[in-house]
């Protein structure tokens, strides 16, 4: 399992140019899932997200999370970051998890970042997103488990 979250001012997520989803502070999190990754991966995955501290304090260090900051989370499926572009130019998905495996652990990871105290809107799975997002650093984080 691997996320890129990204801390924004604000971002906004529609699906053939109707809104779906926006959130004003916080994070962007791009969420991918790979063949055979586990609901425990999931769960790490949504505490570490919930716990990075990215955000700036009074003395401008980052030392807050998005739950400090009563940021919210835009959380989008992504099978594309298990793209392997390693041969060729055409990247290779074979190890990105089948949808039916995937959606469900895509949900509970949400699940459990909302039952952390995060406030969480979704991506359409398996849709074909237009998303604008305001970077706030710009901060990137990845992190693979």
């Amino acid at each position: 399992m691997k996320f890129v979250a990204q801390r924004v001012l604000c971002a906004k997520l529609a699906v053939n140019g109707q809104p779906v989803s926006e959130i004003g502070r916080g994070l962007v999190v791009y969420f991918g899932i790979r063949v055979g990754d586990t609901l425990g991966q999931a769960r790490k995955c949504a505490e570490k997200i919930a716990g990075l501290r990215i955000f700036e304090d009074e003395a401008g260090k980052m030392n807050r999370s998005v739950l400090d900051v009563g940021g919210e989370v835009l959380f989008v499926s992504q099978f594309t970051l298990y793209g392997d572009a390693r041969k060729g130019n055409r990247p290779s998905f074979t190890d990105a998890e089948r949808p039916e495996k995937a959606e469900p652990l895509y949900r509970e990871a949400g699940k459990i970042l909302e039952s952390l105290g995060v406030p969480v809107r979704y991506g359409v799975f398996g849709a074909d997103m237009q998303i604008e997002q305001l970077g706030d650093g710009p901060v990137t984080i990845i992190y693979e488990v």
